[in-house]
């Protein structure tokens, strides 16, 4: 059974860092693009960032040049390193896990459960 496990989530200052991680497990993780998407209070979840199964990778404009997402393979881990945080960054953030990659338009197969990114001001 396919698990993804995300960590790293907290509270930290607007302009602050911080690296969520999602650790995965019951799938060929080689084959898989990983993503990032995150929902904050009262709106719908949003993609953030993609990662394919050859490394190439996407992110939204409204995190380009702030947030970078990687893999480890041999780890079956995905980053998403998030610099100069702001408020509106605020949500929680989801893991997710689809065979070859990530078309935010598509639908996904597998989800993690979240992990909370509160950013002050």
């Amino acid at each position: 059974q396919v698990q993804l496990k995300e960590s790293g989530g907290g509270s930290v200052q607007a302009g602050d860092s911080m690296r969520l991680s999602c650790v995965a497990s019951g799938l060929s993780f080689n084959n898989y693009g990983m993503g990032w998407f995150r929902q904050a209070p009262g709106k719908e979840r949003e993609f953030v960032a993609q990662i394919s199964w050859s490394g190439r990778s996407n992110s939204a404009d409204s995190v380009k040049g702030r947030f970078t997402i990687s893999r480890d393979n041999d780890n079956s881990t995905a980053y998403l390193q998030m610099d100069s945080l702001k408020p509106e960054d605020t949500a929680v953030y989801y893991c997710a896990a689809e065979l070859w990659l990530i078309v935010p338009e598509k639908e996904v197969s597998y989800w993690g459960q979240g992990t909370q990114v509160t950013v002050s001001s």
